[in-house]
């Protein structure tokens, strides 16, 4: 029923916009000096090129390894533990006031001639609450009950969410104010997208490792087992 009303929602809007907005014919937007697919991607060979770009994409490609695996496996431990996925789900409504309120504060200290001033502010902090998302997982055993987890394990949650939910704004915001300021405004599109591309790259690569390490890195021992079984495969856990 939420998809179905969303999914009206959205075809009504986009209709209304089809049908009721109207172009512009007075302002005649500049063109990009690219003319088809190759000459695009000769344009963004030579952008990587340049020192500064590349710098900037390597920083941007491992600036995220620290926190990766807490972004990535916390929910998935969470649940493992016990956590009913249905509340996990819930307690991610109160981030989208959240999320929509962000954006819109931040953006007042990213509109500066320093953008990333905001990005390496935010950094330290977004570490520390990896160390928060471990202690929550290791403390889920703990305090759960035959009923399910307190009410205050949840405030716990909700509160550690909502302030993972500013670091990793400040965060994108930053790095999406600093792409827009420094993209060539004759190229601007291209060069937007090149240097948003990176960015969502150091984002996702991270994380796809560290859930392709959990298994490995995980240590596990076998409970009724005949002789000495690490359980360390996934092979060896079945049997």
């Amino acid at each position: 029923d939420f998809l179905f009303f969303w999914g009206a929602v959205f075809l009504v809007t986009t209709t209304l916009v089809a049908f009721l907005k109207k172009e512009n014919q007075e302002l005649i937007p500049a063109k990009e000096e690219t003319k088809g697919i190759t000459d695009t991607y000769r344009l963004l060979f030579s952008i990587i090129k340049m020192p500064a770009v590349l710098t900037f994409c390597l920083l941007i490609l491992t600036s995220k390894v620290g926190f990766s695996a807490a972004d990535a496996v916390t929910g998935l431990k969470l649940v493992e533990e016990g956590v009913p996925k249905e509340h996990l789900a819930l307690l991610a409504v109160p981030m989208v006031p959240l999320q929509i309120i962000l954006p819109l504060v931040i953006s007042k200290y990213t509109a500066g001639p320093q953008p990333l001033n905001t990005f390496y502010k935010a950094m330290p902090y977004r570490l520390l609450l990896g160390l928060e998302f471990a202690f929550l997982v290791w403390w889920a055993p703990k305090v759960k009950h035959e009923g399910g987890f307190p009410v205050y394990y949840y405030a716990v949650v909700v509160l550690s969410y909502a302030l993972h939910q500013i670091t990793l704004y400040s965060m994108y915001v930053a790095i999406m104010a600093f792409n827009a300021k420094v993209s060539d405004p004759l190229i601007g599109g291209t060069y937007m997208t090149l240097l948003n591309t990176v960015s969502n790259l150091g984002g996702n690569w991270p994380s796809t490792v560290a859930l392709w390490l959990v298994d490995p890195l995980t240590v596990k021992e076998c409970a009724g087992a005949q002789g000495h079984h690490t359980c360390a495969t996934a092979a060896a856990a079945e049997v």
